[in-house]
């Protein structure tokens, strides 16, 4: 035979075909099989395990009453009226009705204390700083002013009442 003739015995073989693999690459493999069957059998239970759980704790919403549903959403309210007061150069919007009606029969110094206290979290210092005032007269008037919002809101729910029975 000269170089680069194949043997009579091999001539269709392109290399390999023939070469049966000795019993540790057969250990291999299946060891390798093993592992990934084990590995898919494992995954598959976690899988459904977890699906399962999941129904378990889900509901659907269908199935949800009436009060439930409501829980479960909002409502935006975008042409809601709101009155804005300037305090020192900020602007502070109030959204519920009643209570801008009550600060606007405020004076203004006691209504600046209470929306500075109230709606920008200032301390009673941090607020007389501000206003040019002590502490303890700021803190005596939030408290005052707090006790005439309270009867002007009580007098006005009242009047409400009133009206709504008639």
């Amino acid at each position: 035979m000269t170089k680069g003739e194949t043997s009579p015995a091999f001539g269709d073989a392109k290399g390999g075909e023939y070469v049966k693999p000795n019993s540790h690459e057969q250990d291999k493999q299946r060891v390798f099989d093993s592992f990934c069957k084990k590995v898919l059998k494992y995954e598959a239970r976690n899988y459904y395990g977890e699906m399962k759980r999941l129904r378990d704790k889900e509901v659907s919403f269908s199935e949800l009453t009436e009060r439930e549903l409501e829980q479960l959403s909002t409502t935006d309210e975008y042409f809601k009226t709101e009155q804005i007061f300037n305090v020192l150069g900020d602007a502070i919007i109030v959204n519920d009705q009643s209570i801008a009606e009550a600060l606007q029969n405020l004076p203004e110094r006691n209504r600046d204390i209470i929306l500075l206290s109230y709606f920008l979290e200032l301390s009673d210092g941090e607020i007389g700083k501000k206003l040019n005032l002590i502490r303890s007269t700021v803190q005596y008037q939030r408290k005052s002013t707090l006790r005439e919002l309270k009867k002007f809101m009580e007098e006005e729910n009242v009047y409400e009442r009133k009206d709504s029975e008639n």
